[in-house]
């Protein structure tokens, strides 16, 4: 039996890494089938010595995010084993003292929690459009509002404005009640509870009525010019090209479009291509056109959400 050894300077570090009845460590232990004890000032890791070393990796990674005041949870400790897996543990450092994206009403700090999506609020800081492009769950529409939100509260924005194709995931729009509004309005929900979570129900709607923040089906963006403004494209997929040409020709003076989307969930009809895969192949090496890809290590949900898209991946690849 192989072992190594981990200085802890404090004991909050050990709080930390163990976390609520040492479910950090369990997983830790698990994933890399050796033995970690607490012995002093020292962290004691057990087993076969190509395991111990990974161990090593992920705990110093893990006690690096601790000092930098990051609370440990079960995604950012399957995030760095991840990153150790593949030998990226070095680009953990793009992460420590990540500036907070904005502030939401209750008052919890927006910050990336991957490199993927550090990148990814870097690109639309930096560019006029930014296309996120990766699965469910990566964070893709929830920080591109985040950075709405933070232009708008700075002024350098007048309006925000949100949209969405309404293409029907095996539904039909028809038999759904209400006017035309009413019934893209379910399409538009994820859209609307992001804004809820930035700005609280009553600022949203105060600002809505002021004409400052707007939420409507893609249709209603043809033949508008849309001047300051931060505009969202969100399940981009289901576009087709030209109303992603659409989309894109309405960008005026002093805007950014962010256009999020999941190629793996074509909803389009008769397998019609995808505007969002044409814009990628089309626009690519633009200036002042950036493309964000996400992959399953990006997943911000549940632990089965990245074991579910890999699962797909496999699937597809046998195809």
């Amino acid at each position: 039996m192989y072992e190594q050894t981990v200085s802890i300077d404090r004991m909050e570090q050990v709080v930390g890494l163990f976390g609520s009845f040492d479910e950090n460590i369990r997983q830790l232990e698990t994933e890399y089938s050796v033995t970690i004890t607490v012995r002093g000032g020292e962290l004691k890791i057990s087993g076969e010595p190509e395991n111990v070393a990974l161990a090593v990796k992920a705990v110093t990674a893990l006690i690096a995010l601790i000092n930098k005041g990051e609370a440990l949870s079960e995604q950012n400790v399957r995030y760095v084993i991840s990153l150790v897996s593949e030998g990226d543990e070095e680009n953990l450092g793009q992460l420590f003292g990540s500036d907070s994206v904005c502030i939401t009403s209750k008052g919890r700090l927006i910050k990336p929690k991957t490199v993927g999506q550090k990148k990814y609020i870097e690109a639309i800081a930096d560019n006029t459009v930014v296309f996120g492009v990766g699965p469910a769950g990566t964070g893709k529409t929830y920080l591109a509002v985040a950075m709405a939100v933070k232009a708008f509260r700075a002024k350098q924005i007048n309006r925000i404005i949100l949209t969405r194709p309404a293409v029907e995931a095996g539904e039909k729009l028809g038999f759904l009640p209400g006017d035309i509004q009413q019934k893209v309005d379910p399409y538009l929900r994820p859209l609307y509870d992001a804004l809820f979570d930035m700005m609280g129900a009553d600022s949203f709607q105060r600002y809505q009525e002021r004409g400052n923040i707007e939420v409507a089906p893609l249709a209603y963006m043809r033949g508008r010019t849309l001047d300051d403004s931060f505009i969202i494209l969100d399940e981009a997929q289901n576009t087709t090209p030209e109303q992603m040409k659409m989309f894109l020709t309405r960008l005026g003076v002093n805007s950014k479009a962010v256009v999020t989307g999941d190629i793996t969930q074509i909803d389009l009809p008769d397998g019609r291509r995808s505007g969002l895969i044409d814009a990628t192949h089309v626009l690519k090496g633009i200036d002042d056109i950036s493309i964000v890809r996400f992959s399953e290590k990006d997943v911000v949900r549940h632990r089965l959400v990245q074991e579910i898209i890999k699962a797909y991946e496999r699937r597809d690849k046998k195809q």
